[in-house]
Protein backbone atom coordinates (compact mmCIF):
# COMPACT_ATOMS: atom_id res chain seq x y z
CA UNK A 1 0.00 0.00 0.00
CA UNK A 2 2.83 2.41 0.83
CA UNK A 3 4.40 1.95 -2.63
CA UNK A 4 1.10 2.74 -4.33
CA UNK A 5 0.71 5.89 -2.22
CA UNK A 6 4.29 6.95 -2.97
CA UNK A 7 3.70 6.37 -6.70
CA UNK A 8 0.47 8.38 -6.65
CA UNK A 9 2.15 11.27 -4.79
CA UNK A 10 4.97 11.31 -7.35
CA UNK A 11 2.49 11.16 -10.20
CA UNK A 12 0.52 14.07 -8.73
CA UNK A 13 3.75 16.05 -8.29
CA UNK A 14 4.79 15.38 -11.89
CA UNK A 15 1.39 16.35 -13.27
CA UNK A 16 1.52 19.52 -11.18
CA UNK A 17 4.90 20.41 -12.67
CA UNK A 18 3.54 19.92 -16.19
CA UNK A 19 0.30 21.85 -15.62
CA UNK A 20 2.10 24.73 -13.85
CA UNK A 21 4.67 25.11 -16.61
CA UNK A 22 7.63 24.28 -14.35
CA UNK A 23 8.58 21.35 -16.61
CA UNK A 24 9.02 23.71 -19.59
CA UNK A 25 12.53 25.25 -19.49
CA UNK A 26 11.38 28.17 -21.66
CA UNK A 27 8.90 29.22 -18.92
CA UNK A 28 11.55 28.92 -16.23
CA UNK A 29 14.11 30.96 -18.20
CA UNK A 30 11.46 33.62 -18.95
CA UNK A 31 10.72 33.80 -15.21
CA UNK A 32 14.41 34.24 -14.40
CA UNK A 33 14.92 36.89 -17.12
CA UNK A 34 14.35 39.95 -14.95
CA UNK A 35 16.02 42.30 -17.44
CA UNK A 36 14.15 41.10 -20.52
CA UNK A 37 10.70 39.68 -21.16
CA UNK A 38 10.02 38.66 -17.57
CA UNK A 39 7.16 36.21 -17.06
CA UNK A 40 5.93 36.37 -13.43
CA UNK A 41 3.61 33.34 -13.80
CA UNK A 42 5.95 30.98 -11.93
CA UNK A 43 6.07 33.30 -8.92
CA UNK A 44 2.46 32.32 -8.23
CA UNK A 45 3.31 28.65 -8.71
CA UNK A 46 6.22 28.92 -6.27
CA UNK A 47 4.14 30.90 -3.79
CA UNK A 48 1.46 28.21 -3.87
CA UNK A 49 4.10 25.50 -3.44
CA UNK A 50 5.62 27.30 -0.44
CA UNK A 51 2.15 27.62 1.12
CA UNK A 52 1.37 23.93 0.65
CA UNK A 53 4.84 23.02 1.93
CA UNK A 54 4.45 25.15 5.06
CA UNK A 55 1.09 23.57 5.82
CA UNK A 56 2.47 20.08 5.19
CA UNK A 57 5.46 20.59 7.45
CA UNK A 58 3.27 22.11 10.16
CA UNK A 59 1.09 18.99 10.11
CA UNK A 60 4.10 16.67 9.96
CA UNK A 61 5.72 18.38 12.97
CA UNK A 62 2.74 17.29 15.08
CA UNK A 63 3.34 13.62 14.30
CA UNK A 64 5.64 11.35 16.28
CA UNK A 65 6.22 9.00 13.35
CA UNK A 66 5.95 9.24 9.57
CA UNK A 67 2.64 8.47 7.94
CA UNK A 68 3.99 5.83 5.53
CA UNK A 69 7.10 4.55 7.30
CA UNK A 70 8.14 2.98 10.56
CA UNK A 71 10.35 4.65 13.13
CA UNK A 72 10.46 8.23 14.32
CA UNK A 73 10.40 11.47 12.37
CA UNK A 74 13.88 12.62 11.42
CA UNK A 75 14.32 16.36 11.06
CA UNK A 76 17.47 18.18 9.93
CA UNK A 77 19.57 19.59 12.73
CA UNK A 78 22.00 21.77 10.77
CA UNK A 79 21.25 25.48 11.01
CA UNK A 80 24.53 27.07 9.93
CA UNK A 81 24.81 28.97 6.67
CA UNK A 82 28.30 27.92 5.65
CA UNK A 83 30.51 28.00 2.56
CA UNK A 84 29.26 24.63 1.32
CA UNK A 85 25.61 25.70 1.53
CA UNK A 86 26.28 28.96 -0.29
CA UNK A 87 28.40 27.27 -2.99
CA UNK A 88 25.73 24.63 -3.54
CA UNK A 89 23.01 27.27 -3.76
CA UNK A 90 25.01 29.29 -6.28
CA UNK A 91 25.70 26.20 -8.41
CA UNK A 92 22.03 25.21 -8.28
CA UNK A 93 20.96 28.69 -9.35
CA UNK A 94 23.46 28.87 -12.19
CA UNK A 95 22.40 25.46 -13.47
CA UNK A 96 18.73 26.34 -13.16
CA UNK A 97 19.22 29.63 -15.01
CA UNK A 98 21.32 28.12 -17.81
CA UNK A 99 19.29 24.97 -18.42
CA UNK A 100 15.83 25.95 -17.19
CA UNK A 101 15.63 22.69 -15.24
CA UNK A 102 15.94 21.72 -11.61
CA UNK A 103 15.87 18.05 -10.54
CA UNK A 104 12.10 17.45 -10.30
CA UNK A 105 11.12 19.02 -13.61
CA UNK A 106 14.14 17.41 -15.28
CA UNK A 107 12.90 13.96 -14.30
CA UNK A 108 9.45 14.84 -15.62
CA UNK A 109 11.13 15.98 -18.84
CA UNK A 110 12.97 12.65 -19.10
CA UNK A 111 9.61 10.90 -18.78
CA UNK A 112 8.23 13.12 -21.54
CA UNK A 113 11.16 12.22 -23.81
CA UNK A 114 12.98 15.58 -23.78
CA UNK A 115 16.58 15.23 -24.96
CA UNK A 116 17.53 18.40 -23.05
CA UNK A 117 16.13 16.90 -19.86
CA UNK A 118 18.06 13.67 -20.42
CA UNK A 119 21.30 15.63 -20.92
CA UNK A 120 20.61 17.72 -17.81
CA UNK A 121 19.83 14.62 -15.75
CA UNK A 122 23.01 12.85 -16.87
CA UNK A 123 25.04 15.96 -15.98
CA UNK A 124 23.24 16.23 -12.63
CA UNK A 125 23.94 12.58 -11.79
CA UNK A 126 27.60 13.01 -12.82
CA UNK A 127 27.85 16.03 -10.54
CA UNK A 128 26.30 14.09 -7.66
CA UNK A 129 28.76 11.26 -8.24
CA UNK A 130 31.74 13.63 -8.34
CA UNK A 131 30.56 15.36 -5.19
CA UNK A 132 30.28 12.03 -3.41
CA UNK A 133 33.80 11.04 -4.52
CA UNK A 134 35.56 14.40 -4.25
CA UNK A 135 33.31 16.57 -2.07
CA UNK A 136 35.33 16.34 1.13
CA UNK A 137 38.61 17.00 -0.70
CA UNK A 138 37.29 20.23 -2.17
Amino acid sequence: MALITIFLCGLLFGIGLIVSGMADPANVIAFLDLGGLWNPQLALVMGGAVGVGLAGFALARRRARPLLASGRMQWPTATAIDRKLIAGSVLFGIGWGLAGFCPGPALVGVGLGSGEAVLFTVAMLAGMYLHRKLGDRL
